[in-house]
Protein backbone atom coordinates (compact mmCIF):
# COMPACT_ATOMS: atom_id res chain seq x y z
CA UNK A 1 0.00 0.00 0.00
CA UNK A 2 1.09 3.28 -1.05
CA UNK A 3 -0.10 5.68 1.82
CA UNK A 4 1.14 9.09 -0.51
CA UNK A 5 -1.39 7.71 -2.62
CA UNK A 6 -3.90 7.40 0.34
CA UNK A 7 -2.85 10.84 1.08
CA UNK A 8 -3.70 12.02 -1.95
CA UNK A 9 -7.39 10.45 -2.16
CA UNK A 10 -7.84 11.93 1.60
CA UNK A 11 -6.58 15.64 -0.12
CA UNK A 12 -8.93 15.25 -2.53
CA UNK A 13 -11.96 14.95 -0.41
CA UNK A 14 -10.47 17.44 1.78
CA UNK A 15 -10.82 19.79 -1.19
CA UNK A 16 -14.99 18.60 -1.58
CA UNK A 17 -15.81 19.08 1.99
CA UNK A 18 -14.41 22.65 1.79
CA UNK A 19 -16.87 23.31 -1.07
CA UNK A 20 -19.59 21.37 1.00
CA UNK A 21 -20.70 23.87 3.69
CA UNK A 22 -23.72 22.36 5.39
CA UNK A 23 -21.28 19.60 6.05
CA UNK A 24 -18.74 21.85 7.09
CA UNK A 25 -20.10 23.42 9.26
CA UNK A 26 -22.27 20.74 10.82
CA UNK A 27 -18.40 19.50 11.63
CA UNK A 28 -17.79 22.35 14.07
CA UNK A 29 -21.44 23.55 14.99
CA UNK A 30 -22.45 20.31 17.37
CA UNK A 31 -19.09 20.05 19.15
CA UNK A 32 -19.00 24.22 20.05
CA UNK A 33 -23.11 23.78 21.00
CA UNK A 34 -22.28 20.79 23.30
CA UNK A 35 -19.19 22.19 24.66
CA UNK A 36 -21.11 25.58 25.91
CA UNK A 37 -24.42 24.08 26.42
CA UNK A 38 -23.51 21.19 28.78
CA UNK A 39 -21.56 23.75 31.03
CA UNK A 40 -24.44 25.87 31.07
CA UNK A 41 -26.53 23.67 32.36
CA UNK A 42 -24.34 23.10 35.21
CA UNK A 43 -23.72 26.67 36.12
CA UNK A 44 -27.22 27.14 35.84
CA UNK A 45 -27.94 23.93 38.14
CA UNK A 46 -25.29 26.10 40.64
CA UNK A 47 -26.92 29.06 40.49
CA UNK A 48 -30.27 27.40 41.15
CA UNK A 49 -29.30 25.56 44.06
CA UNK A 50 -26.45 27.30 46.29
CA UNK A 51 -26.07 24.42 48.96
CA UNK A 52 -25.21 22.33 45.95
CA UNK A 53 -21.34 21.74 45.66
CA UNK A 54 -19.23 20.85 42.43
CA UNK A 55 -18.25 17.61 44.16
CA UNK A 56 -22.66 16.24 43.88
CA UNK A 57 -21.92 16.85 40.12
CA UNK A 58 -18.92 14.71 39.59
CA UNK A 59 -20.78 12.02 38.33
CA UNK A 60 -23.07 14.51 35.53
CA UNK A 61 -19.62 15.11 34.58
CA UNK A 62 -18.64 11.51 33.91
CA UNK A 63 -21.87 11.29 32.05
CA UNK A 64 -21.26 14.41 29.85
CA UNK A 65 -17.79 12.88 28.61
CA UNK A 66 -19.69 10.61 26.97
CA UNK A 67 -21.51 12.41 24.88
CA UNK A 68 -18.47 13.01 22.81
CA UNK A 69 -17.87 9.51 22.08
CA UNK A 70 -21.48 10.01 20.69
CA UNK A 71 -20.27 12.94 18.60
CA UNK A 72 -17.41 11.48 17.70
CA UNK A 73 -19.51 8.27 16.24
CA UNK A 74 -22.38 10.48 14.69
CA UNK A 75 -20.12 13.21 12.70
CA UNK A 76 -18.22 11.47 10.45
CA UNK A 77 -21.90 10.19 8.81
CA UNK A 78 -22.08 12.68 6.88
CA UNK A 79 -18.48 12.58 5.59
CA UNK A 80 -18.10 9.35 4.70
CA UNK A 81 -21.81 8.81 3.16
CA UNK A 82 -21.43 11.83 0.52
CA UNK A 83 -17.30 10.06 0.06
CA UNK A 84 -18.87 7.41 -1.87
CA UNK A 85 -22.32 7.65 -2.56
CA UNK A 86 -22.44 11.15 -2.74
CA UNK A 87 -19.47 11.38 -5.14
CA UNK A 88 -21.27 8.45 -7.47
CA UNK A 89 -24.15 10.64 -8.06
CA UNK A 90 -22.23 13.62 -9.11
CA UNK A 91 -20.22 11.39 -11.44
CA UNK A 92 -16.76 12.07 -9.67
CA UNK A 93 -15.86 8.36 -8.05
CA UNK A 94 -15.40 6.84 -11.65
CA UNK A 95 -12.40 8.71 -12.39
CA UNK A 96 -10.72 7.93 -8.97
CA UNK A 97 -11.72 3.94 -9.74
CA UNK A 98 -10.41 3.77 -12.83
CA UNK A 99 -6.75 5.31 -11.38
CA UNK A 100 -3.91 2.98 -10.68
CA UNK A 101 -4.94 3.34 -6.74
CA UNK A 102 -5.52 -0.02 -5.02
CA UNK A 103 -8.70 -0.58 -3.13
CA UNK A 104 -6.97 -0.53 -0.07
CA UNK A 105 -5.59 3.18 -0.96
CA UNK A 106 -8.64 4.23 -2.02
CA UNK A 107 -10.68 3.27 1.43
CA UNK A 108 -7.50 4.34 3.47
CA UNK A 109 -7.51 7.87 2.03
CA UNK A 110 -11.29 8.33 2.59
CA UNK A 111 -11.30 7.05 5.64
CA UNK A 112 -8.92 9.17 6.68
CA UNK A 113 -10.85 12.05 5.16
CA UNK A 114 -13.68 11.56 7.69
CA UNK A 115 -12.17 10.78 10.22
CA UNK A 116 -9.29 13.69 10.75
CA UNK A 117 -11.85 16.33 10.91
CA UNK A 118 -14.42 14.07 13.00
CA UNK A 119 -12.16 13.63 15.86
CA UNK A 120 -10.36 16.83 15.29
CA UNK A 121 -13.52 18.70 16.06
CA UNK A 122 -14.26 16.65 18.69
CA UNK A 123 -11.12 17.41 20.46
CA UNK A 124 -11.79 20.90 19.82
CA UNK A 125 -14.81 20.94 21.58
CA UNK A 126 -14.00 18.44 24.21
CA UNK A 127 -11.03 21.06 25.19
CA UNK A 128 -13.33 24.02 25.35
CA UNK A 129 -15.57 21.99 27.56
CA UNK A 130 -13.07 20.96 30.11
CA UNK A 131 -11.81 24.47 30.08
CA UNK A 132 -15.32 25.92 30.55
CA UNK A 133 -15.91 23.63 33.41
CA UNK A 134 -12.79 24.63 34.79
CA UNK A 135 -13.21 27.66 35.23
CA UNK A 136 -16.79 27.22 36.40
CA UNK A 137 -15.10 24.71 39.37
CA UNK A 138 -12.67 25.87 40.38
CA UNK A 139 -13.45 28.54 42.76
CA UNK A 140 -15.35 25.76 44.73
CA UNK A 141 -13.01 22.99 44.24
CA UNK A 142 -9.54 24.98 44.42
CA UNK A 143 -7.89 22.35 41.56
CA UNK A 144 -8.25 21.96 38.17
CA UNK A 145 -10.55 18.89 37.95
CA UNK A 146 -10.00 18.50 34.14
CA UNK A 147 -8.04 16.93 32.93
CA UNK A 148 -8.18 13.43 34.65
CA UNK A 149 -7.31 9.86 33.81
CA UNK A 150 -10.92 8.90 32.59
CA UNK A 151 -11.36 11.64 30.93
CA UNK A 152 -7.86 11.18 28.60
CA UNK A 153 -9.76 7.30 28.34
CA UNK A 154 -12.66 8.73 27.02
CA UNK A 155 -11.11 11.71 24.36
CA UNK A 156 -7.93 9.38 23.56
CA UNK A 157 -8.35 6.02 23.15
CA UNK A 158 -12.52 5.32 23.30
CA UNK A 159 -13.57 8.47 20.97
CA UNK A 160 -11.03 8.23 17.73
CA UNK A 161 -12.44 3.96 18.36
CA UNK A 162 -15.98 5.09 18.08
CA UNK A 163 -15.14 7.56 15.03
CA UNK A 164 -13.61 4.81 13.81
CA UNK A 165 -16.32 2.61 14.16
CA UNK A 166 -18.96 4.82 12.34
CA UNK A 167 -16.73 5.31 9.14
CA UNK A 168 -16.42 2.05 8.68
CA UNK A 169 -19.59 0.80 8.91
CA UNK A 170 -20.86 3.91 6.45
CA UNK A 171 -18.01 3.05 3.92
CA UNK A 172 -19.58 -0.47 3.86
CA UNK A 173 -23.23 0.82 3.90
CA UNK A 174 -22.40 3.74 0.99
CA UNK A 175 -20.61 1.28 -1.02
CA UNK A 176 -23.56 -1.05 -1.47
CA UNK A 177 -26.30 1.91 -1.88
CA UNK A 178 -26.70 4.67 -4.65
CA UNK A 179 -27.75 7.96 -2.70
CA UNK A 180 -26.50 9.50 0.48
CA UNK A 181 -29.80 9.53 1.35
CA UNK A 182 -30.53 6.09 2.65
CA UNK A 183 -26.57 5.98 3.74
CA UNK A 184 -27.45 9.02 6.25
CA UNK A 185 -30.08 6.82 7.19
CA UNK A 186 -28.37 4.29 8.35
CA UNK A 187 -26.06 6.47 9.89
CA UNK A 188 -28.57 7.75 12.11
CA UNK A 189 -28.62 3.70 13.93
CA UNK A 190 -24.96 4.10 14.59
CA UNK A 191 -25.01 6.25 17.63
CA UNK A 192 -27.38 3.84 19.27
CA UNK A 193 -25.08 1.54 20.68
CA UNK A 194 -23.43 4.28 22.32
CA UNK A 195 -26.65 5.77 23.02
CA UNK A 196 -27.85 2.82 25.00
CA UNK A 197 -24.32 2.32 26.91
CA UNK A 198 -25.09 6.54 28.09
CA UNK A 199 -28.15 5.30 29.27
CA UNK A 200 -27.06 2.11 31.03
CA UNK A 201 -24.83 4.30 32.82
CA UNK A 202 -26.92 6.99 33.89
CA UNK A 203 -29.16 4.55 35.56
CA UNK A 204 -26.26 3.05 37.15
CA UNK A 205 -26.46 -0.72 35.30
CA UNK A 206 -23.00 0.30 33.74
CA UNK A 207 -19.68 2.17 36.00
CA UNK A 208 -18.30 4.28 32.74
CA UNK A 209 -14.85 4.93 34.77
CA UNK A 210 -11.79 4.69 32.86
CA UNK A 211 -11.08 0.25 33.50
CA UNK A 212 -14.47 -0.42 31.88
CA UNK A 213 -13.99 2.32 29.41
CA UNK A 214 -10.62 0.28 28.58
CA UNK A 215 -12.72 -2.96 28.30
CA UNK A 216 -14.91 -1.11 26.00
CA UNK A 217 -12.01 0.51 23.94
CA UNK A 218 -10.76 -3.02 23.75
CA UNK A 219 -13.69 -4.43 22.29
CA UNK A 220 -14.46 -1.42 20.15
CA UNK A 221 -11.11 -2.32 18.34
CA UNK A 222 -11.51 -5.76 17.37
CA UNK A 223 -14.82 -4.72 16.28
CA UNK A 224 -13.00 -1.73 14.26
CA UNK A 225 -10.39 -4.34 12.55
CA UNK A 226 -12.94 -6.75 11.95
CA UNK A 227 -14.76 -4.19 10.22
CA UNK A 228 -12.00 -3.28 8.25
CA UNK A 229 -11.27 -6.92 6.31
CA UNK A 230 -15.36 -6.32 6.01
CA UNK A 231 -15.26 -3.58 4.31
CA UNK A 232 -12.56 -4.49 1.71
CA UNK A 233 -14.14 -7.60 1.23
CA UNK A 234 -17.30 -5.52 0.40
CA UNK A 235 -16.04 -2.81 -1.86
CA UNK A 236 -15.79 -4.23 -5.58
CA UNK A 237 -14.95 -1.12 -7.53
CA UNK A 238 -15.51 -2.74 -11.07
CA UNK A 239 -19.20 -3.81 -9.24
CA UNK A 240 -19.53 0.24 -8.81
CA UNK A 241 -17.90 1.31 -12.23
CA UNK A 242 -20.16 -1.11 -14.24
CA UNK A 243 -23.74 -1.71 -12.41
CA UNK A 244 -24.46 1.59 -10.68
CA UNK A 245 -26.74 3.90 -11.89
Amino acid sequence: MDLQTAWTVASKDFATLRRKKSILYSIFAFPIAIAIGLPAIIWLVLQRNPTLIVSDLFPLFEAFNFLFIILASSIPVGMASYSLAGEKIEKSLEPLLATPATDDEILLGKSVASFLPSVGSTYFGATIFMIVIDIIAYPQLGYLYYPNWDTLVFILLATPLASLFSIELIVIVSSRVTDVRTANQFGGLLVLPFAALYVLGEINVVTLNANNLLIFSAVLLLIDMLLFFVSRSTFRREEILTKWK
